[in-house]
């Protein structure tokens, strides 16, 4: 009972970090790669128009981009599961009593006695579903991922750079001028990229403030870079 319960716990607390790694992904791209776009634009156009519709076309194909390749990466590790299934079951068929040792090797492993690891690995060999199940988890440790996973994951990602995109691309909708769009989306951008910051580091167990302080000058520095290459060639 005791078990269940904490299997239940596990299963939920990893779904939710998988979750959590997809926001953290799309929405640190999506609050600085927009952002030193706009402060780009903002040191070499003085129409704030063509800065609000090149950082709309970024933030979808950004979008796009990202969400396709947290496609592709839980794409690629069911396939790769699956794949290893296969040669699982190949193995058990063709090399069983190689098998047969290599689950006894995991029982001895554990401390379990000769006799017990004879018991244990011929109760698991009666189920081939099971024995297969067993290898995966506890000879290649791979977990079965959710087959739902790949498109869950390009769901998440994009949605959350398209959240983090419209932050430093906002204040170009209200003003007049690139320059003041600029003052303001620094001001917001970088407020954002401290909370941000503070509670991805917090999340991840390293010091808040530094980890904040680290993910908002990482941002002031890429926009920073952006406009004075601008003004460069502008010049």
């Amino acid at each position: 009972m005791d078990t269940h319960l904490h299997h239940d716990h596990t299963e939920s607390h990893l779904k939710s970090s998988e979750t959590l790694t997809d926001i953290v992904i799309g929405m640190s791209d999506g609050l600085t790669v927009p952002f030193a776009l706009a402060a780009g634009l903002s040191g070499a156009v003085s129409d704030t128009h063509i800065i609000v519709i090149a950082g709309i076309a970024e933030i979808a194909a950004g979008s796009i981009a990202m969400g396709l390749g947290g496609y592709l990466a839980g794409k690629t590790e069911q396939d790769h599961y699956n794949s290893e299934v296969k040669r699982e079951y190949d193995e058990i068929e063709n090399l069983r009593h190689r098998e047969i040792e290599e689950t006894k090797d995991f029982f001895a492993s554990i401390g379990l006695s000769e006799e017990l690891q004879n018991n244990a690995t011929d109760e698991i060999a009666q189920d081939k579903d099971r024995w297969v199940d067993f290898m995966m988890k506890y000879e290649l440790g791979l977990e079965k991922p959710d087959p739902k996973r790949a498109r869950k994951s390009a769901l998440n990602i994009g949605l959350s750079y398209i959240a983090g995109g419209l932050v430093p691309l906002s204040p170009y909708f209200f003003v007049d001028t690139p320059i003041m769009g600029l003052k303001l989306s620094v001001i917001v951008t970088l407020l954002c990229l401290f909370v941000f910051g503070y509670f991805k580091s917090k999340i991840t167990g390293i010091n808040p403030w530094a980890g904040a302080m680290r993910v908002m000058l990482i941002g002031a520095m890429a926009a920073a870079a952006a406009f004075g290459i601008a003004k460069l060639f502008e010049g």
